[in-house]
C-alpha cells in the first residue's frame, strides 16, 4: 500500500468513526459526511491518475458535484431546524 492510499484510507476511516461516535449535533454529522465524500473523491482521482484511465475521469467530478448538492441540502436542513427548534441537536430531529 502506498503512503498516499494509506492517507486516503485513514482519512475515510477517521471520518466514518467521527460520524458513528459523535452524532450529537447535525453540523458535526454534516462535516463528517463531507470528509467522507472528499476522501472518496481523492481516492477516485488518484485511481484514475494511477491507471491513466480517461474512461473514468468524469466520475470524480460527478461525485464532487453531488457532494456539493448534498452539502447545500444539509445546510438548508440545518438552518430550518435551527429556526424551528432553536438548536441543531440530533435528538430534536425525531419528527423527521
Amino acid at each position: 500500500m502506498t503512503p498516499l492510499m494509506f492517507i486516503i484510507l485513514s482519512t475515510f476511516l477517521l471520518c466514518l468513526t467521527g460520524l458513528v461516535f459523535h452524532r450529537m449535533h447535525l453540523l458535526s454529522a454534516l462535516i463528517c459526511l463531507e470528509g467522507l465524500m472528499l476522501s472518496i473523491f481523492m481516492g477516485m482521482s488518484t485511481w484514475c491518475l494511477q491507471f491513466e484511465s480517461m474512461m473514468f475521469s468524469l466520475s470524480p467530478m460527478i461525485l464532487l458535484t453531488l457532494s456539493a448538492c448534498e452539502a447545500g441540502t444539509g445546510l438548508a436542513i440545518l438552518v430550518a431546524t435551527t429556526h424551528t427548534h432553536g438548536s441543531d441537536l440530533m435528538q430534536n430531529l425525531n419528527l423527521l
